[in-house]
C-alpha cells in the first residue's frame, strides 16, 4: 500500500494523454506473487484506494489541480488495480509457482486486461473512443514488465529454496548428532541392563544357597529382596531402552551414509563447538581408499567423541585432523591434535570408566565414560583403539571391521 503508490511516480505517458505507465504495476505483481497472507482482491482494493488517495493528494495539495480534475485524472487507477487483482485471483497464479512460463503469459494477459479497462474508463469519462491502435504498445509494455517481475521473483524463490535447504541440512546434522548421543546412551543402558540381569541371577543363587545351608532366614530374605529390587531396576531400564530405541527409529533419518558426508558433519559440528568455546582451531579431513556407506550413529558416537575431546584439549588455538583410511577389511580413523598431550601416568587410566580431567564452572566432574565407551564399543565389534602421543601431537587411532560398521550396532 505504500510501495506501489511511490513506485507509481516513476512513470511516463505513452499515448500523450492521462494514461500512465509506471513501476507501480511490477511492484504490485511481485507483491501478489510473494505475499500469500492477504487475499488478492482485498489487496487490489486497498492498493487501488491508496494509489488514488496518494495521487489525488499530490494533485490537489502540491500541483494546485482542482478536485474535479484530480478525480477525473486519478480515480480510474483504482479500477486498474482492482481489475488486475481480480484477474490474478481468477487465474490462480499463486497455485502455479511451478509453471513460471505460464505465470509470465498470464501476467501479460492480466496486465493487458487491466490496462485496457482503465483506458476504456478514461475514454468514457473524456467522451472519446478507446484508442485500439495503442493496444499493441500495451502488449509490449505488459510483456516486458511481467517477465521482468517473473525473473526477479524466481531469483527470490531460488534464494529462499537455498536458504531452506541450508536450514534443513543444519537441522538434519543437529538431529544426527543428537541421535548419535542417544545411541551412546542406549549402548551404556544395554550394558547396565546386562549387569542388572547378572546381579539378579547372582543374588537369587545366593538366596538359594542360604536356604539350603539353613543360615539365618533374614539373610536369605535380604538376598531375595535385593534380587527383586535389582530386577525392578532392570525392568525400568528396559522401558527406557525401548523408548529410546523407538525415538531413534521414528526420526526417519538415514542409518547409513558415505564417509564424505559423515566426516563433513563431524568437522562442521566440532568447528561450531570450537567457536562456542572461543578457540581458534583449524580442521582438516582426508579420506584414503574406497569406503562403503557406514552406520551413521555408531560412527558418529565413536569418532565425534574423540574429535570433541581433541577440541577440549586445545587451550586457545591449534589444529584437529581426521584421517580415514581403508586397510583391507578394516576402516582406520585417525584423530590427531596439537594440544598439550597426555601425561604418561594418565595413559594407563585414560580408558578407565569414571576417569576424567574435565570439570564444569561449578567444579563438578564430567561422567568420564566417553573414552571407556569408545574402547568397549570398538573392542566389542572386533576392533581396537590405540593412543600415540609425542611432543608434537596426540593421535587416537581407531580400527573397526568394515563388516561391523556396515550393520546396525544396536542389534548386535
Amino acid at each position: 500500500m505504500i510501495a506501489v503508490p511511490l513506485a507509481g511516480e516513476f512513470k511516463f505517458y505513452p499515448f500523450d494523454d492521462t494514461f500512465r505507465v509506471s513501476l507501480g504495476t511490477p511492484v504490485f505483481f511481485l507483491f501478489l506473487l510473494w505475499g500469500r497472507g492477504i487475499h488478492p482482491i482485498i489487496a487490489g482494493i486497498l492498493t487501488g484506494m491508496s494509489v488514488f488517495v496518494f495521487r489525488f493528494s499530490l494533485a490537489v495539495g502540491i500541483r494546485d489541480i482542482s478536485v474535479e480534475e484530480a478525480m477525473y485524472l486519478h480515480f480510474p487507477a483504482f479500477f486498474y488495480y482492482f481489475i488486475y487483482a481480480f484477474a490474478f485471483h481468477r487465474t490462480k497464479l499463486n497455485e502455479r509457482h511451478d509453471q513460471p512460463f505460464m505465470i509470465g503469459l498470464l501476467g501479460v494477459l492480466i496486465e493487458l486486461s487491466a490496462g485496457v479497462s482503465e483506458l476504456a474508463i478514461r475514454s468514457f469519462l473524456a467522451n472519446q473512443d478507446t484508442p485500439l491502435l495503442a493496444i499493441d504498445q500495451l502488449v509490449l509494455i505488459a510483456f516486458i514488465r511481467s517477465f521482468f517481475v517473473l525473473g526477479f521473483f524466481n531469483i527470490l524463490k531460488l534464494r529462499e529454496a537455498r536458504f531452506a535447504e541450508k536450514e534443513q541440512r543444519m537441522q538434519k546434522e543437529q538431529m544426527l548428532l543428537f541421535i548419535s548421543s542417544l545411541y551412546e546412551e542406549t549402548v551404556q543402558l544395554k550394558k547396565t541392563m546386562q549387569n542388572a540381569e547378572e546381579i539378579t541371577r547372582t543374588c537369587y543363587d545366593f538366596y538359594r544357597r542360604l536356604k539350603l545351608e539353613g543360615t539365618n532366614g533374614s539373610d536369605a530374605q535380604t538376598a531375595l529382596q535385593i534380587a527383586g529390587l535389582v530386577h525392578e531396576i532392570k525392568k525400568d531400564n528396559q522401558r527406557i531402552y525401548a523408548g529410546l530405541s523407538e525415538l531413534m527409529s521414528s526420526e526417519n533419518l538415514q542409518e547409513y551414509m558415505n564417509i564424505e558426508e559423515l566426516g563433513n558433519i563431524m568437522i562442521v559440528s566440532n568447528r561450531r563447538y570450537a567457536e562456542s568455546l572461543r578457540k581458534d582451531i583449524s580442521f582438516s579431513f582426508h579420506i584414503d581408499g574406497d569406503h562403503p556407506p557406514y552406520h551413521v550413529f555408531m560412527v558418529l558416537s565413536l569418532i565425534n567423541n574423540l574429535l570433541a575431546n581433541a577440541v577440549e584439549a586445545i587451550k586457545e588455538e591449534g589444529y584437529v585432523s581426521l584421517h580415514v583410511k581403508r586397510k583391507g577389511q578394516f576402516a582406520e580413523f585417525c584423530i590427531s591434535d596439537n594440544g598439550p598431550g597426555i601425561a604418561p601416568k594418565q595413559k594407563e587410566v585414560i580408558f578407565t570408566a569414571g576417569y576424567t580431567k574435565k570439570f564444569d564452572e561449578a567444579g563438578n566432574p564430567s561422567t568420564g565414560i566417553g573414552l571407556s565407551y569408545v574402547k568397549q564399543t570398538v573392542e566389542k565389534f572386533g576392533g581396537q583403539i590405540r593412543l600415540m602421543d609425542n611432543y608434537k601431537e596426540t593421535v587416537f587411532i581407531v580400527e573397526l571391521p568394515i563388516d561391523a560398521i556396515m550393520e546396525k550396532g544396536l542389534t548386535r
